[in-house]
């Protein structure tokens, strides 16, 4: 993998926490040159502290304003000279019935995971074609299978899965390669600062975090289906699964899947 890696210049949304900075920590020691934007100045200057390489650049933007997103594409480009790779990774989740949650919040979720994987695909997408590079989005099984409770979320992953197959199609026959990646529950800090109804941070989540997977793990599986140019990554056997039964017991899938949320933690649909 690292011959694959070395030089390639990689940019990724959302990279102070989590899968991102699992990307970026991987992908530098596999000989990358890699570009981070992140809304926290302060984690960001973290995290070069923490790295501390020439290969690592930083840009404060938030993703779901366009001209920040441009401003991110642009000066990445003016450091490293081009983008090899691009990866759709800010993200944001909320947790809260429809009927009860506020409109701004579906609006906030949108306008982070969806819209702002358009504006930085839009910004950057001349110069992958130009280096026959890839684009990744980091979707969800949600993007599969909407969630009780998630209404925005779900909402936000399928239209990024839309959004991708869409690409992935017009680009067919440019040397692009469009994926989409669908972790299963990986242990990360966005339910940690997912909204609740009201827009505010629910503060803890609702999962047991050392029984996930790593974000380590996950970012290992994304660079390697990077590599091998795959269209699609579904991680758990959970999640194949979801996927599988929901084409053909859709009906049964429904009621599983609201057992299963029903169970958690202060679940809103008790």
């Amino acid at each position: 993998m690292q011959r694959f890696y070395t030089n390639k210049i990689i940019l990724i949304t959302g990279g102070t926490s989590g899968i991102g900075y699992a990307l970026a920590q991987e992908a530098l020691q596999q000989n990358a040159k890699v570009a981070i934007c992140a809304r926290s100045q302060d984690k960001l200057q973290a995290m070069e502290q923490a790295l501390g390489t020439d290969n690592l650049f930083t840009f404060q933007a938030d993703v779901s304003e366009e001209e920040q997103c441009q401003a991110f594409v642009k000066a990445s480009s003016e450091r490293f000279g081009r983008i090899d790779v691009l990866i759709n990774n800010a993200g944001i989740s909320m947790r809260a019935l429809f009927q009860e949650v506020d409109t701004a919040v579906l609006k906030q979720v949108m306008d982070i995971n969806y819209w702002g994987s358009i504006f930085t695909t839009k910004s950057a997408l001349h110069s992958i074609i130009a280096s026959k590079g890839t684009i990744v989005g980091i979707s969800s099984i949600a993007g599969y299978k909407g969630l009780p409770g998630r209404v925005a979320y779900s909402s936000s992953k399928f239209a990024l899965q839309g959004f991708l197959e869409s690409l992935r199609i017009e680009l067919l026959h440019t040397g692009v390669n469009v994926m989409w990646v669908s972790p299963g529950f990986t242990a990360s800090n966005i339910r940690n600062t997912a909204l609740d109804q009201s827009g505010q941070a629910q503060g803890e989540t609702p999962l047991k975090e050392d029984k996930l997977m790593s974000a380590e793990e996950c970012a290992n599986i994304i660079l390697r289906a990077i590599a091998k140019r795959k269209r699609t990554v579904i991680m758990t056997f959970q999640g194949k699964l979801t996927v599988w039964l929901n084409k053909l017991f859709p009906s049964l899938v429904d009621k599983l899947v609201y057992n299963h949320f029903k169970k958690e933690p202060d679940s809103p649909l008790k």
